[in-house]
């Protein structure tokens, strides 16, 4: 797979917004609306390992797809950057979890 690149994210944002507005879908987009799908939606992506690990992987691309949408959608209802929320977490994480105590661990911080 490919990897994505923070550029990619404005025309990924657009392209999401001109679905929606093309529809006059954003009426529906309450945050706990989008909050909702989301929740179904990672759901129907867990379901692709319910009964297998090896699940098949076009349909788990197309399920996380779903996901990121709806993921992207609340952020921009938000007023939130995507890239931006997630770094700043990614921050507060890795001081939660200093690589000396938590590589190779999969214990909760007040574990380590």
């Amino acid at each position: 797979m490919a990897s994505g690149s923070e550029s990619e994210e404005p025309d990924v944002l657009n392209a999401l917004r001109d679905f929606v507005a093309e529809r006059d879908w954003r009426q529906f987009h309450t945050p706990a609306n989008l909050a909702k799908s989301i929740s179904i939606e990672a759901g129907e992506l867990l379901e692709c390992f319910q009964w297998d690990d090896a699940a098949e992987s076009e349909r788990v691309v197309e399920e996380l797809a779903d996901v990121l949408t709806y993921c992207y959608l609340l952020a921009d209802r938000l007023g939130v950057d995507p890239g931006r929320i997630i770094l700043n977490k990614l921050a507060q994480t890795r001081s939660k979890y200093p690589v000396d105590r938590a590589r190779g661990r999969s214990a909760k911080y007040d574990q380590l």
